[in-house]
Parts: structure tokens; C-alpha cells; sequence
């Protein structure tokens, strides 16, 4: 079986939404749907582990915790933020397994279901 990416994209204005009592809800019009999504995704994520595709899957916190690390010289660089200058990021990933990419196709439209918002499917090189 091949592994898939399956990743998450967002605006960096999700990860400043708060719902009235000051709750990061990024994203969601409200803490509520955000945490139907929550749930919906804890369910999919599930599905996956029953039905054999589940390798790994994790959500990240905002681009402002990234630090780009270039070990490329004698000394490395360590930058603040994000290494894209970008206005979206990766919010999360599953890694899945699926006999081919139709398969895969389809549990990214559970996913993006569960998450509400885009999934981007990729395969792995020579996996």
C-alpha cells in the first residue's frame, strides 16, 4: 500500500479567532461548531485505525510557534515564525495508507467532511 499526506490548510486569521469568552476557536463560528468538528474528526481518525489506513495524524499550533533551523553552514540559523512568508499553513495531517490514489481520494473527502476545509493529498516518494 502507498502512504498519503493529507493535510490541512488554514489562514493565519484562524489562529486569532476567539469566541466571546475570549476561547480560540479558530476558525469556527463558534466554540460549539469547533467543538462538533473536534468530534467529528476524533470520530473519522477512528474510522481510520478500524479500517486499516491510520499511520499518524496531529494537529499543529499556530505558524508564529515555527523556528526555521539551517544547519547548512558551520554554525546554524535559527529564525523565528514560519519558513514561508505565507498568509496559509498547514493546520494538520493525517498520514494514511490506501491501496491507490482513488481510495485516498475518498478518505480526503471524510476528512475534509470532519474538519471543515480543504485536505490536500500527496503521495509519499518510494513508499
Amino acid at each position: 500500500m502507498t502512504q498519503y499526506l493529507l493535510s490541512v490548510h488554514g489562514a493565519d486569521e484562524i489562529y486569532q479567532q476567539v469566541d466571546d469568552d475570549g476561547t480560540l476557536v479558530g476558525g469556527y463560528e463558534t466554540r460549539a461548531a469547533m467543538e462538533e468538528s473536534m468530534a467529528a474528526v476524533g470520530e473519522f481518525n477512528s474510522e481510520l485505525q478500524a479500517e486499516g489506513h491510520w499511520v499518524f495524524a496531529g494537529g499543529l499550533e499556530a505558524p508564529s510557534t515555527a523556528t526555521v533551523v539551517d544547519g547548512q553552514g558551520a554554525t546554524p540559523v535559527l529564525t523565528d515564525g514560519p519558513y514561508l512568508e505565507s498568509k496559509e499553513h498547514v493546520g494538520g495531517f493525517w498520514v494514511i495508507e490506501a491501496p491507490d490514489l482513488d481510495v485516498a481520494l475518498a478518505l480526503a473527502a471524510r476528512a475534509s467532511k470532519a474538519c471543515r476545509g480543504p485536505v490536500e493529498v500527496r503521495p509519499f516518494q518510494g513508499v
